[in-house]
């Protein structure tokens, strides 16, 4: 199945135009979650819009917009008065200017889009914008109204397409002097620099984020099969780390300890090639059943009644 888009629209550079899509690079799918369970009944837990003075549940036709302009008191807007202030980022991708990467801080960046042409019609326009910006070795930076929100967005070459980055404004960023100005200007030795320069050599290596493993989200993971399992769920006991007296000594344990530290186990992806079983969602679904449930399966097992497995069965 082909990717959905995000956003679709046009990429202009002066008087060169052409249509593209912009998808999002990057997902959080995979990631476990959770859904709220009513502990009584078993059922999940459904959010509804209530008036907060009244506690009545609005229907979604009286909901509108407002703007809280004194305590209590606010200005309503509707869909139409905002198309009003539309932009013409809101349809088209103008590129600005063109800036050296190294000077867009990273602080700005808020998250990475794909940017790929829409259709047969302009690509060689997309390929010409695309290739200016790589021969110059400088960032594109343009404006784009994503969910009824103006962004700046830095353009830059990646693979045969483009990969677009939002910014933040400078509004948004905070100032690090008000964190950063109170850390006291330590006088550091020669040896102490020269040790930590040494734990620092024998972890350097190349970047490789095939290697990067999520170890709370595998043990989550196992978490809910040896729930969904029945299993008895036991905290580990973390046995205290040795006492550190001061800077020195510890970096010199952290010396030791990298000498004896065993080499980097192989990458997940490439431990389940070689057998691991994956867990899947399905081997996971299993009723939750609440106390009023569970009073009725011991009435109906009373009765003389069977019950399937997974009715008999309860998480946790």
């Amino acid at each position: 199945m082909a990717p959905r888009a995000y956003w679709k629209g046009y990429l202009r550079l002066s008087l060169v135009t052409c249509p593209i899509a912009l998808y999002p690079a990057t997902s959080e799918r995979e990631k476990v979650s959770f859904n709220q369970i009513n502990k009584e009944t078993g059922n999940r837990i459904r959010y509804r819009k209530v008036d907060a003075e009244t506690g009545e549940e609005v229907p979604s036709e009286n909901i509108i917009k407002g703007y809280e302009v004194a305590k209590g008191e606010y200005v309503e807007i509707t869909d139409e008065e905002l198309e009003s202030v539309a932009l013409d980022s809101t349809k088209t991708i103008e590129i600005d200017e063109f800036v050296p990467r190294d000077e867009i801080d990273e602080l700005y960046n808020i998250r990475p889009y794909y940017m790929a042409p829409d259709g047969n019609v302009g690509e060689d326009a997309f390929v010409v914008i695309r290739n200016v910006i790589e021969q110059m070795k400088m960032v594109a930076v343009g404006r784009v109204v994503l969910t009824s929100r103006e962004h700046v967005i830095a353009i830059v070459p990646r693979g045969k397409g483009l990969m677009g980055t939002l910014l933040r404004f400078p509004y948004e960023v905070r100032d690090s002097a008000e964190y950063f100005d109170d850390i006291p200007n330590v006088k550091l030795t020669k040896d102490m620099m020269d040790l930590a320069r040494h734990i620092v050599e024998t972890k350097s290596g190349h970047f490789k984020p095939e290697q990067f493993e999520d170890h709370y989200e595998h043990a989550l993971k196992e978490l809910i099969e040896k729930k969904a399992k029945g299993e008895k769920i036991e905290a580990p006991k973390h046995e205290p780390s040795g006492k550190v007296i001061n800077l020195m000594d510890a970096l010199r344990r952290s010396v030791q300890a990298e000498k004896a530290t065993p080499a980097r186990p192989a990458p997940a992806a490439t431990r389940a090639k070689k057998g691991r079983k994956a867990s899947g969602q399905k081997e996971m679904l299993l009723p939750i059943q609440g106390k009023k449930s569970a009073q009725a399966e011991n009435a109906k097992a009373e009765s003389g009644k069977p019950r399937t497995a997974a009715k008999h069965r309860k998480a946790g």
